[in-house]
């Protein structure tokens, strides 16, 4: 495995940009396989999920071309309609193919999805939905496989359906929208998830013929079309990279500058930053980031959108340790998102689990409580002001990754880190960026 070398205490300072929006760029490659025409995605970023998403696409049957940060998709026609386990399990969103599958197929084999272990992230929310568009769903727990069919004599017999979703799910939103878009009659999804980056796939849609709406409060409503034609699309930057960046900036007493993101909707990220005594400056054609003064606890929950996003709560642990007092962190969207704790406290942070109290849990947790282990805690409390220090520390998934290096810059000495795949996964030439900013970084491949 390759690792990070990473010699801390260094000020970042100076002008960055971001990468287009993973969580864009991925379901953009399953609605490219909705149609036979050429789909073109611009401003992709080359991350290794991309990649592995790109490899699902071509063992299906399609073309895919990325030159200059520009993705050209033509499913011109399926050759399989099964995933293999390899590729599958290597990724979550690898499930979503189901939707381009059973719309042009009328099949989908899928395996059980793979992707960072940082809960149980239930698949069942969303095969509840395909059934009422009347798909047959069979699951074998031998073989690990979803065998799903699509019955045309169901689809018949009805011409509106409305789904519920118990509690908001992003994918499984994306992949009930993907699935609708090309089955007859109108579906309404109610309490479908608000994410931009949901928005930003119906937008895609739209642009190749689909007749997709926000209808409502927490709602989109779906008519199906016969078929879909080729689009170009611009995907939009990804906040996590812009919230990384300003963490840095912060924990590093710095200044940096996100280009292009005046457009990006994380107004709860700026609200808690500015709470926490965090410098913003937004300009016209970016926002600057800067530590301007000791930084103030704060106390955060996260939630679905618009709450403060459960992928910023790892490296906002860390900017907690730069503040006065004692911050505390709850955690309502995955039962087990702390495995960056363990690795933070070999590098001196003072953090301790606990359990809120909490009246209505069901209600509160956006997970299944049925899923949860006994001894799992689900907030942290972390001691202000502690200075951190080099380690030798291991990323278990992409947002512990970033995490670990925000903690590693801010640390006086040097710090290996191991598990760094994890990391690409969702940031493009990571270490390359940061030395660009002044830090001292650098990576060592594994021979």
């Amino acid at each position: 495995m390759d690792k990070l070398v990473i010699n801390g205490g260094k000020k970042l300072k100076g002008t960055i940009s971001v990468s287009g929006a993973k969580n864009v760029a991925l379901k953009a490659l399953v609605a490219a396989c909705l149609t036979d025409e050429k789909v073109i995605i611009k401003n992709v970023p080359l991350i290794s999920d991309f990649m592995v998403m790109v490899a699902i696409i071509r063992e299906l049957g399609g073309e895919v071309e990325i030159e200059n940060h520009i993705a050209t998709i033509q499913m011109k026609k399926f050759k399989k309609e099964k995933i293999s386990l390899d590729e599958g399990a290597k990724i979550r969103t690898s499930a979503m193919f189901m939707a381009p599958l059973l719309a042009r197929l009328g099949v989908a084999i899928i395996p059980n999805p793979g992707g960072c272990r940082i809960g149980a992230r239930p698949i069942d929310r969303t095969i509840k939905g395909i059934k009422e568009l009347g798909v047959d769903v069979r699951y074998n727990s031998k073989d690990g496989y979803f065998y799903l069919k699509r019955d045309k004599n169901k689809e018949k017999e009805w011409r509106k359906v409305i789904h519920k979703f118990d509690k908001s799910t992003h994918t499984g939103t994306e992949i009930m929208i993907l699935a609708s878009t090309l089955f007859n009659g109108e579906t309404v999804l109610v309490n479908a998830a608000e994410e931009p980056e949901i928005d930003e796939l119906i937008s895609l849609l739209v642009a190749m013929g689909a007749k997709i709406a926000r209808t409502g409060k927490r709602e989109i409503t779906i008519d199906g079309v016969d078929k879909l034609h080729g689009a170009t699309y611009t995907i939009g930057p990804d906040r996590n990279e812009v919230v990384t960046f300003a963490i840095a900036a912060m924990v590093t007493k710095g200044d940096i500058f996100v280009k292009d993101v005046h457009n990006v909707d994380f107004e709860e990220f700026l609200k808690m930053l500015e709470a926490a005594g965090g410098g913003i400056e937004k300009r016209r054609d970016g926002i600057r980031f800067y530590y301007k003064g000791n930084l103030k606890k704060t106390d955060v929950t996260t939630s679905f959108y618009p709450g403060f996003m459960t992928d910023w709560q790892g490296p906002w642990a860390v900017l907690m340790t730069r503040a006065t007092g004692e911050s505390t962190i709850h955690e309502t969207v995955y039962e087990s998102r702390f495995g960056y704790v363990k690795e933070l406290r070999k590098m001196g942070a003072n953090i301790s689990f606990f359990n809120p109290k909490i009246k209505d849990p069901e209600k509160i947790y956006n997970f299944n409580l049925a899923d949860r282990v006994p001894d799992y805690y689900h907030a942290i409390k972390v001691k202000g002001q502690t200075k951190l220090h080099n380690a030798v520390v291991e990323i278990s998934d992409l947002r512990a990754g970033a995490t670990l290096v925000l903690a590693a810059l801010t640390s006086e000495g040097e710090s290996v880190i191991f598990g760094v795949e994890h990391l690409d996964r969702g940031y493009e030439e990571f270490e390359k960026r940061l030395s660009t900013l002044g830090a001292e970084v650098k990576r060592i491949k594994n021979e």
